[in-house]
Order: structure tokens, then sequence, then C-alpha cells
């Protein structure tokens, strides 16, 4: 990064700290925190879009889409968070191969499973062998995101079923009233007004999601947890031009400051959105 970094060797104090702190790995390590904030921001509205199809289907007329919505929430909360991580990810990977595996390879006479091996042909594989790093890196990103929806999608969308049955039947039973249809008194009067009773469970699942996502490193995904371990071990003078001790308390210390940080804007935004919501609403202590 700077012009005296040449020769580690012969450096000392703040300059050596700052060729230290700019190296290549350093410099992935700062990118990690993007990676951290991108995986947030992608899988808040997906989990989001994930729970209220989940909340929308588990109190639908239809018998099998209850069930179905029902089921879903139930299962996914039941099972621990990283035995799901661990599991899934392998399933959905295999998944997707075997699908592209049936697409491209008809003429395939060998057993997919074989023992504890998954066998698919070369042109199913996901990423191609022969694929850029990017590739690889995005696609396990990708798995990544759909794993954290899909789980606390589960988890919103049991606060939305809940919020759903929070908004009085009364108001629902008015909109009938006035001639609106099912589909009408939905959109314009239960999905309007639930927000107000889902927003405090919908808080709390944020701070969950965001204190879960150290789990990256269990998906493969380089985050700020690897990086930290990695960057903070002891390293040997024989392998690194910047040797040093084991400094990963240090490191751990600055993913300490980060979430601590990232919660307290997280609870003002939302403090922020709940007052605006409850504005001129109606409560025990008489309107907010």
């Amino acid at each position: 990064m700077f012009t005296y970094c040449a020769d580690p060797s012969a450096l000392a104090g703040l300059k050596w700290l700052s060729c230290y702190l700019t190296t290549g790995k350093h410099m992935a390590f700062y990118w990690s925190f993007g990676t951290v904030l991108t995986l947030l921001a992608i899988t808040a509205p997906t989990a989001l879009l994930f729970g209220f199809g989940g909340a929308t289907a588990a109190r639908s007329r239809i018998l099998p889409l209850r069930w179905f919505g029902k089921s879903y929430i139930a299962i996914v909360r039941a099972v621990p968070d990283i035995v799901f991580f661990l599991f899934f990810v392998i399933a959905l990977d295999q998944t997707f191969e075997y699908l592209r595996h049936r697409a491209f390879c008809p003429d395939w006479v060998l057993p997919v499973r074989q023992g504890n091996d998954f066998v698919v042909c070369a042109a199913a594989k996901l990423p191609q062998n022969n694929a850029p790093q990017w590739v690889h890196e995005m696609y396990g990103f990708f798995t990544a995101v759909l794993t954290f929806a899909i789980v606390f999608g589960a988890f919103a969308a049991n606060v939305l079923f809940g919020a759903m049955r929070s908004v009085p039947k009364a108001q629902l039973e008015t909109a009938q009233a006035y001639g609106m249809t099912p589909r009408q008194s939905f959109w314009r009067i239960l999905v309007p007004q639930m927000w107000v009773y889902a927003l405090p469970g919908l808080s709390n699942l944020w701070m969950v999601l965001i204190k879960a996502t150290p789990l990256l490193f269990l998906l493969g995904v380089e985050d700020i947890v690897y990086w930290a371990r990695e960057l903070g071990g002891t390293k040997n003078p024989r392998f690194t031009d910047y040797p040093h001790g084991d400094w990963r308390i240090w490191y751990f210390l600055v993913l300490l400051v980060f979430y601590l940080a990232f919660t307290k804007v997280s609870e003002f935004v939302l403090e922020r959105i709940m007052k605006r919501l409850t504005h001129g609403q109606a409560t025990l202590g008489g309107t907010s």
C-alpha cells in the first residue's frame, strides 16, 4: 500500500503497523464487513417476504395451503439454527445439482446416490469446476442468503401470523359490510394495521439475525469472524512478512465494537419507525 512497505523487516512502530494493516488479507477483512452488511440488506426483505407468504398461507381457507404454512413455521422453528444451516445448505446444493443432472444428462445410467457419495455429471456441477473464483464465492453467498431467508422467514411468519390475528375482527367485518371483497379487506385493512403489532417481534428478529451472521463461516463464506480468527492467530516469521503473537483478542474486540454499534443504530432506527407507525393511535394511556 505504501512505498516504504517494500521491506517489512526494516520497519518498526507506526510504519510497521500501517503496513501490516494494509496487507491484502486485511483488505479482505475490511471487505468482509461489507459482505455481512450486504447479507443483512438482502436477507431481511427476503426473509420478510418468506414470512409474509408463510403467514398468509397459514391463515388460508384452503386446507393444503394452510397445512403447508403451519408446517413451514413449525418445522423450521423447531430445528436448531446451526443444525439447519449445516444440513440445509448441503441438501439445497444437492437439489440444484440433481435437477441440473436430470436436465443436462438424461442418458446417465449410474445411480446418483452411491453409498455416501453424491455423483452427478460434470455439466450439472454448481458452480462449474472451471468457473472463476468470484462465481464460487457468489454461489456460496447466494446459498447463504437463501438459507438465512428460509430460516428467519419461518420466525417472521410466526410473528406476522400473530399480528394478523391481533387486528380486531370487527374492522374486517365492517369492511365486508361496506362491500369490500376478502382480498380488498386483506390488503386495505388487515395488512396496513398488522405492522404495528408485528414490529416489536420483527425488531427482535432483526437483532437475532444480526447476531447470527457469524454462522456465515459455517456456510463457507469468508466473513468477519473467519478473517478475525485467520489474522489474529499466531504468525510464524517463516510464513509471513509480519510475524506476531496471538492477537485474536484484539480482532474479536473490533467485532464486538462493530456489533454493539450496529445494534445500537438498529435500535434507534426501529424506535423511530415504531413512533411513526403508532403516531396518533389510541393506547391505554391515551393517544401516542
